[in-house]
């Protein structure tokens, strides 16, 4: 076989971008459509206008044999003035009028290319009833067929699908709405030939031979059958084919001119689709095979469906066998039925405005099936129509055998697993890829229905198009040094394949192992991949980490768990481009559901972890989706899930528990508890695979069906526990026994269950108190791990073991309210965790008392026990982020405010401050103000105070307007009212709040209210007789006019409070403390420079102090320094100078 090489041939992409671009006139008169003169003169040309030149001419003869030059008809029509130009539109009608439709067709294609569309050439073409004919033989010439007339050529169903009109268009849609109907075109058509064959079939079965007669064409040879006109047309073919081949070639223009109604250029004019035979000589040749008697009969008596027969069967064991004609005609039947559905495929694919989610994601390769199991869908095996079994001899190939490894995975676990592999078989190409040949006859057939695609595609880098005839070759070739070329031309097929063209390479390369077998994958597919592994473009890394995936299922064991491991190895830690890596992760996790020598786990540990540390998420998403599940599943089948493979997580997380005493490496801590929360679906499969009652799951009979929030919502089928199982009845029974054994039956005995009871239990819990209370990151991650474990295990494993280990270990109780009796583990993790991680499991009214009890129980216990409030803090912001759950903490909250105990009130008055940010305004107007101003009214005045970093919060979030002003009275109180005028720790408080939440409150609240009372306090504290208190207040003052300093100001009130607050500062810190009166007197001289600048210029923008600085960088350095006081003065001062 001749070499061939695809990428000798030059794309023609840019041709149209090269030429030049020019304007066509195309107007049509109202009244009939034809193309009219534009005003003035129609044959006047633009004043830069070429000399007129027509470049239309066509080799082609016209419909009536005539075959006169469009050339030199123009020519002639223009001889009349040498400066006139024909209108392209005047030329297209009288190509049309006067039937020249082949030479109108190029004519159109020209334009196209040129991006010069004409709408009566594009109107003419896409309109399907301008070449329909009366019926499934060529018209006569006589014959007119709609406005065009007839299109005498050969009937073939491919007359317009050549013209790839959305390619040349920027109107995608209605480009596509033109295929479509040109399909449907085609379809009809098809149908059409179809009955008309089907009722030659009857006809010729109904006017049968008589026996007698047959009996004479037997004993007298000289007496013959009557020949068909399939017959004689097929015949003729072959006749004219072998005069051509021998050279005598005025015998076979004689032999044509004699059959003028036949064209013996195009083999689909004897039939359509009908397969071409051998030549002349190769019948000659075959002429003394014996073949079985057409007209035998076998006295049979069987009930089978006839579709349920393979096509081999129907040959070997029918009740009477039609003549090769029939059978022809049979053939040609099956073929057109296949080539409808392609039509369809593409017709849907077409019509949709989006690619369906599933398609191009799973495996589903037609013709065949895994050997001892069978993957395929049943829906997916019935769209592959049986392929018609020829008459000639087809050769014999044995079955291929795979090495199947000896693993225990469900069929729907595989499957699932498989699902990874990005092919694609649903559109016509898919289905040719998929559809390998296994014989001469049937390389012919795919050649028929390839060709047509291939050609008006291929300079057009549609190369994909040429896989199907790559791999049938290479899968049949003999010589092992052009199949290697071959495989080499697929890989390297296309320069940067997209994503549908690699699944188009890797559905190809699956079929192609599954037809050569492992040994054959090992020595020419492998090799392909491992020289593209460090190739410079990533989509040919992408296609080769997808490749190791996909063939994983053919490969020799050995193979599998060495080399090509080993190369996903080396990608995982080499490869720059993250959807690589991600690639590389999910054929990894293929890879793990095949593998079976137990001395690779380690490597697959470290895999995982490795894998899980890339800074990609994508990466760490398919981690999760794929190799954890996969690897899980083996490490259950190996027996180590629970004795190595979770311990061995757990003991990463304390010893970075341990490490991490002064500063916690927490993306460290989520990427193995993230890992730890992948495998509760595995774990709690192997419980239930593992229980007393497994043996007596029972699938048939009335088995309820699984509520739809039984089980948290997985990352991937491979995490939903009924694909482990195997199936959802079967779940659903094992389900039914779970919880009936332990609600009655209780664990004695249950292994995989007590271990998940009596040491991961125990082992997590004392974790969870280990972390820090502090760190929202961390209780987060914890509380939803603890939420999926809980709302996997069930409703009554979580009441009957998990709350019981919390509540042992929390005691809350009356009793143990005193510090002395240890209950520092309340001030730990475990709180929020426990509260936010297992008492939301479930949301019933007896588990919404249970979380409030809760949460009033250690707000009680640690206000009273003077703790630390931050593991409350903790559950309040973790639950608070839930708007579900805004209505039980604010019922919560209202228990404190009641309570009897000052401790407990001003613990609630605290907690409103972190509920406010999350909770609607018609809550806070009706739920927190109102007890707000309850506990503001508190005859104690730590409960009061306690309200002012609440109210500093609803003043910054709010935006209703008597809200507003409703807490601006209550501020206004608390600073006003001659009561408080000595209170220290308010004043305190009040500045601290400002500080804090001035900068992003109302501006007229800012200005009008934050500033004023800022001056007041910073003049009264320079009257202040106790020293301790003024340093206070005055560090106090120094924070909150650092905050406020870089909000917008205005002039008036600058002059009036901003800069008087500032100078009162500045006095107190002349004596107090010298550093923060460098700052204080360089903050000053800017704002008061700004006052006069704001003077003399327009104001226009957003005029700050920070802004004054310059650029970013002085800003910066300037709050950087606000906490370094003890740098000397001079360097201080020379934080607010100008850069020179």
């Amino acid at each position: 076989m001749a070499s061939v090489n695809p990428f000798n041939l030059s794309d023609s992409e840019e041709e149209a971008e090269r030429r030049p671009n020019e304007t066509v006139d195309t107007e049509r008169t109202p009244s009939d459509g034809a193309p009219g003169p534009p005003p003035g003169n129609p044959f006047s040309p633009p004043a830069d206008a070429e000399p007129p030149t027509l470049l239309l001419s066509s080799n082609r003869t016209s419909p009536s044999g005539e075959g006169i030059s469009v050339s030199v008809a123009a020519t002639s029509a223009m001889a009349g003035s040498a400066e006139t130009r024909v209108s392209v539109d005047v030329i297209a009608a009288q190509l049309i009028r006067d039937q020249y439709i082949l030479t109108a067709l190029e004519f159109h294609t020209e334009l196209l290319e040129a991006g010069r569309e004409l709408p009566r050439l594009r109107d003419y073409f896409s309109n399907p009833g301008n070449f329909e004919r009366q019926s499934g033989t060529p018209p006569a010439k006589d014959q007119v067929l709609g406005p065009g007339g007839p299109l005498n050529r050969a009937g073939s169903i491919s007359t317009l699908d050549s013209l790839d009109f959305a390619r040349y268009s920027d109107d995608g849609n209605r480009e596509s709405d033109e295929r479509v109907a040109v399909l449907e075109f085609e379809l009809r058509k098809a149908k059409e030939t179809i009955q008309a064959l089907r009722a030659n079939l009857t006809q010729a079965a109904e006017s049968e031979v008589p026996s007698q007669e047959r009996k004479n064409f037997k004993s007298s040879p000289e007496i013959q059958e009557p020949i068909r006109p399939l017959e004689k047309r097929a015949l003729n073919f072959l006749v004219n084919e072998y005069l051509l081949k021998n050279e005598y070639k005025l015998s076979s223009i004689t032999f044509s001119d004699e059959n003028d109604d036949q064209d013996f250029e195009l083999w689909d004019d004897v039939g359509l689709n009908i397969p071409k035979p051998p030549d002349l000589l190769q019948l000659y040749r075959n002429c003394g095979t014996p073949l079985p008697s057409p007209r035998d009969t076998v006295d049979v008596s069987v009930e089978v469906n006839f579709g349920d027969l393979p096509g081999n069967c129907i040959a070997q064991v029918p009740l009477k066998k039609p003549d090769l004609s029939q059978q022809q005609q049979t053939e040609v039947v099956q073929e057109l039925e296949y080539q409808i559905s392609l039509l369809n495929n593409e017709k849907q694919s077409l019509s949709s405005s989006q690619p369906p989610t599933d398609n191009g994601k799973y495996l589903d390769i037609r013709g065949g099936s895994e050997p001892e199991t069978d993957l395929d869908p049943p829906a997916t095996q019935n769209t592959s129509h049986p392929r018609p079994q020829s008459h000639n001899k087809l050769k014999s190939r044995p079955p291929v055998q795979f090495d199947q490894p000896n693993r225990k995975l469900s069929p729907a676990f595989l499957q699932a697993l498989l699902s990874f592999c990005r092919m694609c078989s649903d559109s016509r190409l898919g289905a040719e890829v998929s559809r390998i040949a296994d014989s001469e006859e049937s390389v012919m057939l795919m050649l028929g229905r390839c060709l047509p695609h291939i050609v008006p595609n291929v300079l057009l880098a549609k190369r994909e198009e040429l896989i199907p005839l790559i791999l049938c070759t290479a899968c049949l070739h003999p010589e092992p040094k052009e199949r290697d070329q071959l495989l080499h031309i697929l890989f390297n097929l296309i320069k940067r394949p997209d994503d549908e063209q690699r699944q188009m390479i890797l559905t190809g390369c699956v079929a192609f192992a599954r037809h050569v077998g492992p040994t054959r994958v090992e020595a020419e597919l492998l090799p392909q991949c491992w020289e593209q592994i460090n190739h410079k473009y990533p989509e040919r890394r992408l296609l080769v980490a997808e490749s190791c995936g996909a063939l994983a299922p053919y490969l020799p064991k050995e193979i599998r768990s060495s080399l090509v491991l080993s190369m996903l190895q080396q990608m995982l830690a080499e490869d720059k481009a993250d959807m690589v890596r991600e690639a590389v992760v999910k054929s990894l996790g293929i890879i793990m559901g095949y593998i079976d020598d137990s001395d690779k786990y380690s490597q697959g540990f470290e895999l995982m972890l490795l894998s899980l540390s890339d800074p990609s998420e994508r990466v760490v998403s398919a981690v999760h989706q794929v190799f954890i599940p996969a690897f899980a599943a083996w490490t259950t089948e190996l027996g180590t899930l629970q004795t190595a493979l979770i311990p061995s997580l757990l003991a990463r997380i304390e010893k970075l528990l341990m490490q991490g005493e002064h500063g916690l490496d927490e993306h460290k801590l989520h990427v193995f508890l993230s890992a730890l929360q992948s495998l509760i679906p595995p774990l709690f499969a192997v419980v239930l695979q593992n229980a007393p009652f497994t043996s007596r799951a029972i699938l048939h009979g009335d088995i309820p069906a699984i509520e739809v929030t039984r089980f948290p919502r997985p990352a991937s089928p491979l995490q939903d526990v009924a694909t482990i199982i195997g199936s959802r009845e079967m779940l659903s029974a094992l389900l039914l026994l779970y919880d009936h054994q332990l609600e009655h039956e209780g664990t004695t005995g249950w292994e995989s269950l007590l271990w998940v009871v009596n040491q991961l239990l125990p082992q997590l819990i004392e974790i969870v108190g280990r972390i820090n209370v502090t760190s929202s990151t961390c209780v987060h991650e914890f509380s939803r791990f603890f939420w999926r474990f809980c709302r996997t295990f069930g409703k009554i494993f979580t009441n009957t073991k998990v709350k019981p280990q919390f509540q042992e270990i929390l005691r809350l109780s009356e009793e143990n309210v005193d510090v002395s009796a240890g209950n520092d583990i309340l001030t730990k993790a475990t709180v929020p965790i426990y509260a936010t991680g297992v008492l939301t499991c479930y949301n019933q009214e007896e588990d919404r008392k249970l979380l409030v009890g809760f949460l009033e129980d250690v707000m009680t216990t640690l206000s009273l026990s003077h703790a630390p409030l931050d593991s409350l803090k903790a559950s309040f912001v973790e639950l608070g982020a839930n708007p579900v759950y805004h209505e039980l903490l604010l019922t919560v909250l209202w228990y404190g405010v009641v309570h009897t105990s000052a401790l407990v009130r001003c613990t609630a008055a605290r907690m409103f401050e972190l509920l406010v940010k999350g909770v609607n305004e018609t809550l806070v107007a009706q739920r927190v103000v109102p007890a707000l101003i309850t506990l503001s009214s508190d005859p104690e005045i730590s409960v009061r105070i306690s309200t002012i970093p609440a109210f500093g919060t609803i003043m910054e979030t709010v935006t209703q307007k008597e809200l507003l002003e409703r807490v601006k009275m209550q501020l206004a109180s608390f600073l006003e009212d001659p009561q408080y005028q000595d209170q220290h720790s308010l004043h305190m408080e009040i500045i601290r709040t400002f500080g804090r939440v001035g900068p992003n409150a109302e501006p007229r609240f800012r200005d009008e209210f934050v500033l004023p009372h800022l001056h007041k306090l910073a003049l009264g504290n320079n009257s202040q007789a106790v020293e301790s208190k003024r340093i206070d207040i005055a560090t106090q003052l120094f924070e909150a006019y650092s905050a406020l300093s870089c909000c917008f100001i205005s002039e008036e009130v600058m002059v009036n409070h901003f800069l008087p607050g500032l100078r009162c500062l500045r006095a107190d810190m002349e004596q107090l403390s010298p550093e923060h009166e460098v700052i204080l007197s360089s903050m000053i001289k800017e704002c008061e420079i700004k006052v006069e600048n704001r003077g003399m210029a327009d104001a226009q923008g957003s005029m700050s102090i920070a802004s004054s600085l310059v650029g970013e960088d002085a800003k910066t350095k300037f709050l950087s320094k606000m906490g370094q006081l003890t740098t000397s003065g001079a360097m201080l001062a020379n934080v607010f100078q100008r850069k020179k």
